[in-house]
């Protein structure tokens, strides 16, 4: 196993990883935020660097949200403990980097990133990695997976919550809106989805490739809620979450307005950097970048 000590970096940071980690989550700041996003960020370039591999716009993106999501929202050691799929799975350094410094795997073990065997595949894994909750890599499944779990903690009287992770391209696909239909016909209050809303996919623009605009309306009109949210605003994060999680007749996604790529300047709004693995040159330039801000 590689390790990753030039990201973990100096004695303190790692001291103030532990203290972040040793918090209860009211107690995390907006600074520790800062701080789980930069690193992050970090994971995440050097992680596709070393695999020569990946995608790195979407998971710069969503670093915020996830630093948020992994240290404000959930909760993993209650009986009735709360569950979070992916649907865009393509994404799933930063839900990596996230369990790494949450302590659910070690930090180290980010340097196998879609090494033949490794249990941090590409796409996640099941069966590589249990913790992950599904496999995923064929976009459009996910809320329909969560939809199923979500039901299913229902039926068996199970007060869990359902967080999915799920992107704006993948609204292309038809199975998500027969989900958002069913979601709505069951009335899946304990799903709580949110959307990585860049308008970018592999292929360019999402508006260009075949848009799915106006995303809010669309979701309105299956009988859903629907908020609009700036996804690298750390209070505006903790609002939609915590509007998600109030008491409700109807299901709520949330719409974060995100920039791929954030962070690195030469990768923001760019399609090419979407599953495009940065060489020496780029993760050093963007290494810079992320470091400067952390």
């Amino acid at each position: 196993m590689g390790n990753l000590n030039f990201i973990v970096g100096s004695e303190k940071d790692k001291e103030r990883l532990k203290g972040i980690q040793a918090k209860k989550s009211a107690d995390v700041s907006v600074d520790d935020l800062e701080f789980l996003a930069a690193r992050i960020r970090q994971n995440v370039i050097e992680m596709i660097h070393r695999a020569n591999s990946g995608h790195p716009g979407g998971p710069l993106g969503l670093a915020d949200i996830y630093a948020y999501l992994y240290f404000k929202v959930l909760k993993f050691d209650t009986e009735n403990r709360d569950h979070l799929l992916i649907s865009n799975g393509h994404v799933c350094a930063v839900r990596y980097s996230a369990m790494a410094l949450r302590g659910q795997i070690e930090e180290e073990e980010l340097a196998t990133f879609r090494a033949l065997g490794s249990r941090l595949q590409g796409h996640p894994s099941t069966k590589f990695l249990p913790l992950v909750e599904n496999s995923s890599g064929s976009l459009g499944q996910g809320l329909a997976n969560a939809s199923g779990l979500a039901l299913g903690l229902r039926v068996q009287k199970n007060s869990g919550r359902v967080f999915l992770g799920m992107s704006d391209g993948e609204c292309q696909e038809g199975m998500t809106w027969e989900a958002a239909m069913a979601a709505s016909h069951n009335k899946l209050t304990n799903l709580h989805p949110f959307l990585d809303f860049n308008n970018i996919q592999i292929d360019g623009k999402v508006e260009h490739v075949m848009g799915v605009e106006p995303l809010d309306k669309k979701f309105a009109s299956f009988g859903w809620d629907v908020r609009i949210a700036d996804g690298h605003d750390f209070s505006a994060i903790g609002d939609a979450f915590s509007w998600s999680l109030e008491n409700s007749e109807r299901p709520k996604i949330i719409l974060f307005k995100t920039v791929l790529g954030k962070g690195v300047s030469f990768m923001e709004n760019n399609p090419d950097w979407h599953g495009t693995p940065p060489n020496k040159e780029k993760r050093d330039a963007a290494m810079a970048e992320l470091l400067k801000a952390g």
